[in-house]
């Protein structure tokens, strides 16, 4: 078994270096340096192409297909790390040493028993309900089973902001670029929580983040469990965070391989830029919210499928197509009709997704093991190579990380509802680590919007309106 995880590695590490032959090792010096605000830059709609912050957790260079966690890319951390150890370096940078990857692991197992919430959300009709919306009531009520936000001796009181809207400087003028907001909302990531009876009572701090990493795989192995009318498992503290997830979901202990590929999956998920679902929590924890209602933000952008479910989209088309030999009539009529297909192309990428490039490896070590998931792989590497053929070279559409990612979770017999709520299961760790970060040198987000209305209209006495 330890060659096989060991296969695994050399397949990445064998990515990798592919990816390096067909980049440039240099990163783009325009986004990567200290910002002196205020700073010029060109906006296109819907904020694209802004700078709203400054960030040490993550970079992603679409161009040149790069990820990048607080320093490392993206091949060596799924090639010798384990998630939890990701998640500690984002909200820490750094990756632990033994002792604190021991002391973390031991909070995340303890934090994985949400009994309460789930009694609360075994009260709901789950099984009649979008997965990602059972998602986002589990956070609520594990909000409610943590802090005592929902209770009125946690209300919030105004006496650290200057205001409703922290709008001490107007509107109209022109950004001076304030390094820091008129207040300071945490002075370090360390700080300790106060606790009430046992709940956090600012539920804003590290045992928050701790929390929510831990609660939310829980909360969503549950779901798909009770979606298919089973009772919630228990997590096995034996386990790790990969492992568990896997367990409370399917009811069964994952082998090592099985591990190590849910592992590698929940890392790559785990921070992408200020995408749609980062920037929500991030927005929401900039009014000086909390953080669960911050994660339940980015669950509630995710469940958008302009971000999340491009590869329950992928598994469709793929059965759609049904077999291999059917791919370049099906890509001819696509393309003749204008329609685009899933699992190929990105709004940041315009190389290979290095994501992918480690997928889809991994993709085809399962599919040997699974003979009905077979011919579908077939089909999907047809697929990719005449996507790819006829689009990448002149317009820089190449598979993303959800053309693959779909069947890596079929093989691990995970099903297609259960995807977009396992994108948040890994993707907590890059939100709360981003919200820590912004909060230490917090501005509320206050965008403007450019009036194209009227001026001037008088009002119409009802008695006269036509």
């Amino acid at each position: 078994m330890q060659d096989t995880i060991g296969t695994i590695q050399n397949l990445l590490l064998e990515a990798y270096r592919r990816a390096r032959e067909e980049s440039s090792s240099e990163p783009e010096p325009e986004l990567t340096h200290e910002v002196q605000w205020p700073i010029a830059c060109t906006v296109g709609p819907g904020l694209e192409g802004a700078i709203a912050s400054e960030t040490k957790v993550g970079y992603v260079n679409g161009a040149r297909g790069w990820l990048i966690y607080r320093g490392y890319n993206i091949f060596d951390l799924c090639s010798y790390c384990t998630y939890e150890e990701v998640a500690y370096l984002l909200l820490h940078d750094r990756l632990p040493n033994a002792e604190e990857l021991s002391r973390f692991k031991k909070k995340l197992a303890r934090y994985r028993l949400v009994t309460k919430t789930l009694r609360l959300l075994m009260g709901f009709p789950v099984e009649e309900m979008n997965a990602m919306g059972a998602l986002r009531l589990g956070t609520n009520l594990m909000r409610q089973e943590f802090t005592i936000l929902d209770q009125e001796e946690g209300r919030r009181g105004p006496c650290n902001a200057i205001g409703s809207d922290e709008d001490s400087i107007p509107m109209e003028t022109k950004p001076r670029g304030e390094e820091h907001a008129i207040y300071e909302f945490m002075s370090g990531v360390k700080k300790a929580e106060p606790v009430v009876n046992g709940q956090l009572a600012e539920a804003c701090g590290i045992d928050a983040c701790y929390h929510l990493i831990a609660g939310v795989s829980t909360i969503t192995a549950a779901v798909a469990r009770l979606r298919r009318g089973h009772v919630p498992i228990e997590p096995d503290p034996e386990l790790g965070h990969a492992a568990n997830f896997l367990y409370m979901m399917t009811g069964r202990r994952p082998s090592p391989v099985e591990e190590r590929i849910m592992d590698i999956a929940l890392i790559l998920h785990a921070d992408h830029g200020m995408n749609a679902s980062t920037f929500a929590a991030m927005v929401v924890a900039s009014t000086l919210s909390d953080i669960y209602f911050s994660v339940g933000a980015g669950i509630a952008a995710l469940n958008g499928p302009l971000h999340g479910g491009a590869n329950e989209q992928v598994m469709k088309v793929l059965k759609q197509i049904g077999a291999s030999e059917n791919v370049p009539a099906w890509v001819d009529k696509t393309l003749a009709g204008g329609g685009k297909i899933a699992g190929f192309g990105h709004r940041v990428y315009k190389a290979y997704d290095p994501r992918a490039r480690i997928l889809g490896p991994l993709a085809a070590m399962l599919a040997d093991n699974r003979p009905e998931l077979q011919p579908m792989f077939e089909t999907a590497g047809k697929l990719e190579q005449e996507v790819a053929g006829r689009l990448g070279e002149q317009k820089k559409i190449f598979p993303n990380v959800d053309f693959y990612s779909g069947l890596v979770y079929s093989s691990l017999g995970i099903e297609p509802e259960m995807f977009t709520p396992i994108f948040a299961v890994s993707r907590v760790a890059g939100w709360t680590a981003r919200v820590h970060e912004y909060l230490q040198h917090n501005r509320i987000f206050r965008p403007r919007a450019m009036y194209t209305g009227s001026f001037n209209k008088e009002v119409i006495p009802i008695d006269k309106r036509s």
